[in-house]
């Protein structure tokens, strides 16, 4: 939070993957660094077995319905770990699964995921990097990719509502699949990510259009990981612009208003 605080960052949300057992940390942090902090999270869907991700943003970490899905994620995570090891078995790559898997189940809140793998197959000198271990390994239609069991995107929004938040896509240019954008705009997604470090002007400038074309909020940031991981990068390399920023509170506002009003009416 200090290196996003002095690379000029004055919101930040956290939005790790299938988990919200960081942001408690994250916001003391972000409060002692005089960040604006937003609790999140990154819900992996699946569509015909291939991976979508959902950002919430505004999320209640407490929530007991969000936090109870999330577990299940996060053993269906576990699960596709030792699918994978078992794969890569076959091709003789040995790796000690119980050993990669240790940290996420002594720490049920620690959501587990392929770069655990891909940091074993550098450690047994498979692959020289992360970027080598998804190329020959991890990616969809190579020899240790296993297909994810997950919720549908359409779940996932509702599941981020109840707690709460509003809905985002993330990353689109990633999905390659635009066409599916407009049915989760009618589905209640809330929000599109078009600023993103995958997004050049050309897909930026795109994105912001399809956005405001569905009447769908914009979110955006950096999604970094560290600086080993996702191309590496800094906290604020890519950021949203403060109209945008302004949206999304307004209609957090509003959503939040039109719960409590449903919840008392007769």
């Amino acid at each position: 939070m200090e290196r996003a605080a002095k690379a000029g960052v004055t919101v930040l949300g956290v939005t790790d993957h299938d988990t919200v057992a960081g942001c408690a940390r994250a916001a003391a942090a972000c409060a002692a660094a005089r960040i604006e902090f937003v609790p999140g999270i990154e819900i992996t869907a699946v569509v015909e077995e291939r991976d979508v991700h959902v950002l919430g943003y505004f999320v209640d970490i407490h929530s007991a319905g969000l936090l109870s899905f999330l577990a299940e994620q996060r053993q269906r995570r576990v699960d596709r770990i030792r699918q994978i090891s078992a794969r890569l078995a076959e091709h003789g790559i040995v790796l000690d699964v119980e050993a990669i898997l240790a940290p996420g189940l002594t720490d049920a809140t620690r959501s587990v995921g392929r770069p655990w793998i891909a940091r074993a197959l550098i450690a047994g000198g498979y692959v020289a990097d992360i970027g080598e271990a998804f190329d020959r390994w991890l990616s969809p239609g190579k020899p240790g990719f296993v297909a994810r069991v997950a919720a549908e995107p359409e779940e996932v929004f509702e599941r981020i509502h109840d707690a709460g938040g509003l809905a985002a896509l993330a990353h689109p240019v990633q999905m390659k699949h635009d066409d599916r954008i407009p049915g989760y705009a009618a589905a209640g997604m809330d929000a599109l990510e078009v600023y993103h470090t995958d997004h050049d002007a050309t897909s930026t400038a795109h994105y912001l259009a399809l956005a405001t074309s569905l009447n769908l909020a914009v979110t955006g940031g950096s999604d970094f990981h560290s600086e080993t991981e996702h191309g590496g990068g800094q906290p604020g390399k890519v950021s949203l612009p403060r109209a945008h920023y302004e949206r999304l509170l307004a209609l957090r506002a509003t959503s939040r208003a039109t719960a409590s009003g449903s919840a008392t009416s007769s």
